[in-house]
This record gives C-alpha cells, sequence and structure tokens, in this order.
C-alpha cells in the first residue's frame, strides 16, 4: 500500500506513555507519511519530565537500526520535547485559543507543515480547525484502550496492564502475566538455553531465548550502547508474545538485570530506563533458577573466554542478593537440572501454575 505523502501532527502530555497514546500513534502512523509528535505540559512532572518521557516513547518504536530513529513501520517518528523555559509551553489551564496558537506558532517557528491531526481528547476537532487541516479521532470513548494518564499516575499498579513493560517499570510497576514466568540466569555457556528448551519440551509449553545473544550476532558483535535498553525492551517484548503461547508456564532466558550487568560491563554505565527495568525483576518473574557454571565450556566464536565465567557467575548472585530476590541453583546434567527446576515449579498451587 502506497501511504499518502502527508504529515501527521499528535499532541499530548503522555504522562506517562501507555497504550491509548499507543493506539493513537500507530493508528495515526499508519496513514500518513511521517508523524510529528508534540510532547510537553505545564506545570511538568519533576520526576518524569518532557524530555525523558520522548525519550520513552522514542526507544518504543526504535528498530534495530538506531540510526534510523524511531520508526512505526515504515513511518518515521520525530518526536520533540517542550518545556515552558525553552519554547514558552502554556499552562495546562491556558483556554484553548491559546493553546492553538502556541502549537501553530511553534509549527510555524520550526518550518514544518502539518495536513492531518490526530486526537483522542474532544478539544481535537476545534484544534485542527483552528490550524486549518484535517481531524482524526481515535478512540475517543476510550473502549479500546480503557486508561488515562491521570489514572496510570494515580494507582501504576492498578492500571500496569496499559502500559508497556519498558514504562511500567520507570513507574515500579510490572504488568500482571497471563503465565507464571520462570527466569533462567547464568554465565556464558552455563546451560540457560538448553535447559529452556528441554523443559519447555518436558512441559509443552514454550520459552523465550536471550534476545541480546540474536541481536549481538546480527550486529556481528558490534553492540552500541543504546543497544543494551533496546534488547531489554525487545527481550520483554518477546516474553508477552510467548506468553499467548505457553501452557501452565513460560520459560524464559536471561532478564533486564542481566543485560544491566553487560551494560555496565561493556560500556561502564547503564541507561536510567534499563536499571529500572532491571529493579522489577524480582516482581516480573515467579521464580528464578541459577545455572551453575559446571557443564563443559563451550566456545562458539561469540563468547567471552572461560576464565570469565566464574566472575559473571559471582556478580550474577551478588545482583539477586542486592535485589532481594531468591533463586534456585542448579547444576549437574540436564536431566538432573530439569528434574530439579520441575520439583520447584511442581510444587506450585494449581493456580499459580495457571
Amino acid at each position: 500500500m502506497t501511504l499518502p505523502l502527508r504529515t501527521g501532527l499528535v499532541v499530548g502530555k503522555f504522562w506517562p506513555p501507555h497504550r491509548g497514546h499507543q493506539l493513537l500513534l500507530e493508528t495515526a502512523a499508519a496513514q500518513v507519511a511521517e508523524l510529528l509528535v508534540l510532547v510537553y505540559a505545564n506545570p511538568d512532572s519533576e520526576t518524569m519530565p518532557a524530555p525523558v518521557r520522548a525519550q520513552w516513547l522514542g526507544e518504543l518504536y526504535r528498530g534495530d537500526e538506531l540510526a534510523a530513529g524511531p520508526h512505526i513501520g515504515r513511518t518515521p517518528l520525530h518526536i520533540f520535547a517542550l518545556t515552558a523555559g525553552a519554547d514558552g509551553v502554556p499552562p495546562d489551564v491556558a483556554d484553548d485559543f491559546t493553546q492553538r496558537e502556541f502549537v501553530r506558532q511553534w509549527l510555524a517557528r520550526q518550518g514544518l507543515h502539518i495536513d492531518v491531526i490526530f486526537s483522542s481528547e474532544a478539544y481535537g476537532p476545534g484544534f485542527a480547525e483552528q490550524l486549518g487541516v484535517a481531524h482524526v479521532s481515535v478512540d475517543a470513548a476510550r473502549e479500546r484502550v480503557p486508561v488515562s494518564g491521570t489514572l496510570v499516575r494515580g494507582n501504576p499498579a492498578q492500571y500496569a496492564r496499559y502500559l508497556h513493560p519498558l514504562v511500567a517499570a520507570q513507574l515500579g510497576a510490572v504488568p500482571p502475566a497471563e503465565v507464571p514466568r520462570v527466569v533462567f540466569l547464568g554465565a556464558e555457556s552455563s546451560g540457560k538455553s538448553t535447559l529452556c528448551a528441554a523443559l519447555a519440551e518436558a512441559c509443552g509449553t514454550v520459552w523465550v531465548p536471550e534476545y541480546g545473544r540474536t541481536l549481538h550476532e546480527q550486529k556481528n558483535g558490534n553492540l552500541d550502547y543504546e543497544d543494551l535498553l533496546y534488547i531489554a525492551r525487545r527481550h520483554a517484548e518477546l516474553e508477552d508474545e510467548a506468553a499467548a503461547q505457553a501452557h501452565g508456564v513460560l520459560f524464559c532466558d536471561t532478564n533486564a538485570a542481566t543485560t544491566a550487568l553487560y551494560s555496565y560491563y561493556y560500556f561502564h554505565r547503564c541507561d536510567p530506563a534499563l536499571r529500572a527495568m532491571a529493579a522489577v525483576c524480582g516482581q516480573r518473574y515467579a521464580h528464578t533458577f541459577v545455572c551453575a557454571p559446571t557443564v563443559p565450556f563451550e566456545q562458539d566464536g561469540w563468547r567471552g573466554p572461560e576464565a570469565l565465567r566464574s566472575f559473571q557467575h559471582g556478580m550474577i548472585l551478588m545482583q539477586l542478593d542486592y535485589f532481594n530476590i531468591p533463586y534456585t541453583l542448579v547444576e549437574g546434567t540436564v536431566e538432573e537440572r530439569v528434574t530439579q527446576v520441575q520439583n520447584v515449579v511442581g510444587a506450585w498451587p494449581a493456580p499459580a501454575r495457571r
């Protein structure tokens, strides 16, 4: 399908970005050649100001090629974070004419032309009329995604189901899981993938491979700092997708906490959004297993030297203790490890396994 050669506009607080915002953006992107997104509020959040919220939006729609910028499908997103100091954002309580005129003048100063405004609010038609462009309403009744930023700010845990895992983590919340998720951690070549595959077969369910490994190979080992947050975000999405096919339990190879460790290992720093995702791992998974680095080391060309395994193992255990996350150490052959895991999972009450 050939997209119309026109530019769309979405304006909002995105405080915080939720699934309703994502529906709005994705619906808009499907109908335009490019989409402008303005993020602002006055007064703004002190803990998650507009530049931070704009960064989250950009990360949610980042593809494998970071240089290409945020995209939804083939549509590029141009995300702008506006502030009262730098851009003269009017107070939220200002009248409609003032709000609309601010956007019109800001666009003019930037030399930007739009053809259509997309909104989920009652102000949308009048806003579009004052700017002399078309308007498209998206789920204004909030029937498809019954949530608002106000509701989320009031009770993040209650409305976490309407948040992407990356955003939910920034609020210290975890979206409810359809099935219990069991995560396996361990040093390189400690048997995590082999064990996950064996357990999935034995339990008649599915498992989620380590996405960091996938991207590492795709980029021929040349990961950038920004890739680490992307890995955690994409891995969380793959878990959510796999949960729909899981039966009773979902086995996951690695989590955001280990990705954060690798961020420090390779780049000596870690994005705050990735740190937040690491901090909620204790809530995201029903149980954590750590694979002892006692299986024969296999150098497949992508791993570090075998001497690192003991250090990596110790760092993982230290991190689990730091976050107060209980874990079970599994050792022995694959068959023995499968039995050890099944003994733990099989002891859960029946409702926990649904």
